[in-house]
């Protein structure tokens, strides 16, 4: 029973991992629930703070995937129009799937920065923020993601 758990808790790590690339999958919970699957084998291969400590990790990087964008912006010359046309344009893009993701936080960093006053070329610099601030917020997802895999393997 016990090579089901470690089975089952690999195969939400892989699906955690694509997750974190797609935006209606939330890859390092779904990861983490990989690794709580692990309480269920016998022995518990982890101790306590180990579960506390990747819950965490988990927040912080959900906390992050959100601030990082609106960061980029703002690290690319944005104003706080870019930080907020970033926002809206992620919350009103996010349902259109992975391009969504992608191209809202672009274009309503874009459209902040002209209703700020700012000029075409600047608001382009400031709306490249948002993409780089998502390959950077996937990127930590992902290394999550294969964080807890390696572990549930290691555990083996």
């Amino acid at each position: 029973m016990e090579w089901v758990w470690i089975i089952l808790g690999i195969i939400l790590c892989i699906v955690g991992i694509i997750g974190s690339l797609l935006p209606l999958l939330p890859g390092p919970p779904i990861a983490y629930v990989g690794i709580l699957l692990q309480l269920f084998r016998n022995p518990d291969p982890f101790e306590t703070k180990t579960y506390w400590i990747f819950a965490g990790v988990v927040v912080l990087s959900l906390v992050l995937d959100y601030l990082i964008p609106i960061w980029g912006t703002k690290k690319f010359g944005g104003t706080k129009y870019g930080a907020w046309g970033c926002t809206i344009g992620f919350l009103a893009a996010f349902w259109i799937g992975p391009w969504g993701v992608i191209i809202g936080p672009f274009v309503g960093a874009f459209v902040g920065e002209l209703i700020g006053g700012q000029e075409a070329h600047k608001s382009l610099k400031a709306a490249l923020g948002p993409f780089v601030g998502f390959l950077l917020g996937s990127f930590l997802k992902i290394v999550v993601c294969f964080f807890m895999l390696y572990w549930i393997i290691a555990s083996i």
